[in-house]
């Protein structure tokens, strides 16, 4: 088996609306497409960044809550990388979402922060 990449990533927020504002206004993620399920009682937000399929965003009736902090076992957080991390802190305190302060990757000498979506889940901002 070989594989070939990431296909996507699934996020199961709590407020389907205030996270699909948060991941297509605020994060700039584009609809590729929208479905609502009936037998699941549950929508479905395939989105795009640049153009490639990376996030699966879901809504369900009363989702149970999952630990992130402190460390808990699971996936850990979303990170996206970015060009210029103060450009992307100011763009994110543009729309009054407040980042941590950057800290320093100390193995490859990269800086990086973090920002938490509508639901607490930490997501990451890598500059290259």
């Amino acid at each position: 088996m070989q594989l070939k990449g990431i296909h996507h990533i699934a996020i199961i927020c709590s407020d389907y609306e205030k996270s699909k504002q948060f991941y297509t206004e605020e994060l700039g993620l584009e609809v590729i497409k929208e479905i609502y399920r009936e037998e699941r009682k549950s929508y479905k937000l395939d989105l795009a960044l640049n153009g490639v399929y990376v996030l699966e965003l879901f809504s369900f009736p009363n989702p149970p809550k999952r630990p992130s902090r402190p460390e808990a076992v699971g996936l850990r957080h979303l990170a996206f990388s970015v060009e210029n991390l103060e450009e992307c802190i100011d763009y994110l305190a543009s729309k009054k979402i407040e980042s941590e302060p950057i800290r320093l990757d100390k193995e490859t000498g990269k800086r990086f922060t973090f920002i938490a979506d509508p639901d607490d889940l930490p997501i990451e901002f890598y500059e290259e």
